[in-house]
């Protein structure tokens, strides 16, 4: 069942005017969640609110929190939310619930002036972002089904879809090591690359089939003890909120590194995150009904199959991915949009992707990252990742200047950006995730 509350108001206004703009994608409804940093460059914990940072730990020392709240705030006292998010849900609901009523416009005026004066509230665009959790492990799945059969087509035209593929959410466990916040360089990795024939030996250099993939990632709060699975019916209590999530993709060195075991060289040297974490609690008005299955698809294994997550599991996720180039930084001229899709495109939900992961006794630890996998729709303007999009190269995008790109260059920076809409409630947003790829 979705419960909604106060927090969920679309009549809800902040004393922080920017709070209040139809563009924002951080209203009083959503308070996402991250780690920020001001000149002082010490790590702290805050609740993005318009063109502002709501700073936790002051709000704490001033006594403004009580309760779950303040043991909340007590836990993210140590720059990172692990401890935080090991608390479970309970907690964190509570304290997004008074972060709002501190931020309602109902308070006095007065707060906004008595705010900035005591260091309450820090402008966005002069703080620093940080990795949100100190990632210990990262897993990444591959439920978009449209993404699955697009580059199935492409690497594997024998078998686009594996013959699993409707029964189990498929997965393997990444590279938590190079999981880094939004903003940063994505250096062109070496690999070895196919030969153009089978029988000669294959090169060694930079990738030249340099990808992204547009993914959601959600984040674990309180984790299980090894050997004690999560029913499929709690799963949900375990995911604590989401985020965006870049997979960057070497293709080449992919295509040739797959078999047998998977992605290896070609997704280890970089996953990039938003660096705000959208509860889920403010995400409870975009949840929607599991992707419906078609009349021929299995049912989901008994341990996969909870009838609230199939009413309730989606979430309605508008995303879209932008593009740069230095000749168009060169130019002032902004990232172009060049795809849209929704997380509505997942085949497996969250929580049965959690389930599964957890099913043979694996224990997920707080601030565990999972991602989705990337999230393709069913049109060609919805295809995820230049892989799919160009087909494989041979159709390159065009760009408004003139430039066109089958896989990604030096100097180009990519920007993912959601949000969610629903009539009769507010919008919000996930900020952004962007990188530059240099050589």
């Amino acid at each position: 069942m979705i419960h909604l509350d106060e927090t969920h108001d679309p009549k809800r206004r902040s004393w922080v005017e920017s709070a209040n703009q139809p563009d924002t994608d951080f209203p009083i409804q959503n308070l996402p969640i991250g780690i920020f940093s001001t000149d002082d460059g010490h790590p702290r914990v805050g609740m993005a609110i318009g063109d502002f940072i709501f700073d936790i730990g002051v709000a704490h020392a001033r006594g403004w929190l009580t309760g779950d709240a303040a043991k909340a705030a007590e836990a993210a006292k140590g720059g990172a939310l692990n401890e935080l998010f090991a608390l479970g849900r309970g907690p964190l609901k509570e304290l997004r619930w008074q972060v709002s009523t501190l931020l309602d416009h109902r308070r006095a005026q007065r707060e906004h002036a008595l705010a900035v004066r005591e260091g309450l509230l820090h402008e966005r665009d002069k703080c620093t972002m940080h990795l949100p959790v100190r990632v210990g492990n990262y897993t990444d799945f591959y439920a978009g089904i449209y993404h699955a059969r697009a580059a199935g087509a492409l690497l594997t035209p024998e078998n686009p879809l594996p013959v699993n593929y409707k029964w189990v959410p498929i997965g393997y466990h990444g590279r938590a090591s190079s999981v880094r916040a939004s903003g940063g360089i994505v250096r062109r990795p070496n690999g070895q690359l196919p030969p153009s024939n089978l029988d000669e030996k294959p090169e060694f250099g930079p990738s030249k089939r340099l990808d992204f993939e547009l993914e959601m990632g959600f984040y674990v709060g309180a984790g299980n003890a090894l050997g004690e699975p999560i029913a499929i019916e709690d799963a949900h209590r375990h995911i604590i909120g989401y985020c965006l999530l870049n997979d960057w993709s070497a293709r080449d060195v992919q295509r040739w590194e797959m078999f047998p075991l998977g992605p290896f060289l070609s997704k280890n040297f970089g996953t990039m995150v938003s660096p705000w974490v959208v509860l889920a609690e403010a995400l409870l008005p975009f949840r929607v009904p599991a992707m419906p299955r078609d009349d021929s698809d299995p049912a989901p294994l008994d341990y996969l199959l909870d009838n609230t997550d199939q009413r309730h599991g989606g979430i309605d996720i508008a995303l879209s991915v932008g593009l740069q180039t230095a000749a168009m930084r060169r130019e002032n001229r902004s990232a172009v949009e060049i795809l849209q899709s929704n997380a509505r495109h997942l085949f497996w939900t969250p929580a049965q992707m959690l389930t599964h992961h957890t099913v043979g006794g694996c224990n997920l630890e707080a601030g565990d990252l999972l991602g989705t996998g990337t999230i393709s729709g069913p049109t060609p303007d919805q295809l995820s990742s230049m892989l799919e999009l160009t087909f494989g190269g041979t159709k390159p995008v065009s760009l408004p200047n003139g430039e066109q790109r089958g896989f990604l260059e030096n100097g180009d920076e990519v920007v993912f950006t959601a949000k969610c809409h629903r009539k009769g409630f507010v919008s919000i947003g996930f900020g952004e995730v962007r990188g530059r790829i240099e050589g």
